[in-house]
């Protein structure tokens, strides 16, 4: 088991440091007829979420990003209201580890004494074993909604999926990840 664990960190670290600086599924959606020039302001609506220190947090990284697009806070009456919610559920993944080199008999190239031709491959070089375990990975969707405080008509949103880590830390960073690449190109519409 502690084999297993050792080769699961490994991958992880491997597959974390090949992925650096990329945020997770993140989606955006406009209404393509309106002009967002004509918005300046917003304010907050109901940030809902499972943990509620997340509720500052989010608002801090939408406040950062749409404040550094020229947009101002105001504590009420702003032209555009923001709402937040998240949903966290537990998805079922199939992990499975392999063990040792064991190619089998196949066609190919290989070692089997036919050359380096067209021949059989050469048997397995030791026993191969795999391991399949289940779990159940944290999976937390993120949605943010920029509405029109006069109308009340949905004028953007943001959604993102990610896994989560165990560490409230990493959590925090992927969450501000997220909130970064939905405001990447915010506005699209209307310039």
């Amino acid at each position: 088991m502690k084999r297993f664990l050792k080769s699961l960190a490994v991958a992880f670290a491997l597959a974390g440091s090949s992925m650096i600086a990329m945020a997770g599924d993140v989606h955006t959606d406009y209404d393509h007829t309106i002009k967002f020039s004509q918005y300046k302001t917003y304010s907050w609506g109901k940030v809902q979420t499972t943990d509620p220190f997340y509720v500052s947090r989010i608002q801090q990284a939408v406040n950062e990003r749409m404040q550094s697009k020229g947009w101002q806070l105001q504590p009420t009456g702003g032209s555009v209201t923001v709402f937040a919610t998240d949903n966290i559920h537990n998805q079922q993944e199939v992990q499975t580890m392999y063990d040792n080199l064991g190619a089998g008999w196949g066609w190919g190239w290989g070692w089997g004494g036919w050359s380096w031709c067209c021949g059989w491959a050469g048997p397995t070089l030791g026993p191969s074993t795999e391991t399949s375990t289940t779990i159940d990975q944290p999976v937390a969707s993120l949605v943010i909604d920029l509405f029109d405080a006069g109308n009340k008509k949905l004028l953007w949103r943001g959604l993102a999926t990610e896994d989560l880590s165990s560490q409230a830390n990493k959590n925090t960073k992927i969450v501000d990840n997220d909130i970064h690449s939905m405001f990447k190109d915010f506005p699209k519409a209307g310039k």
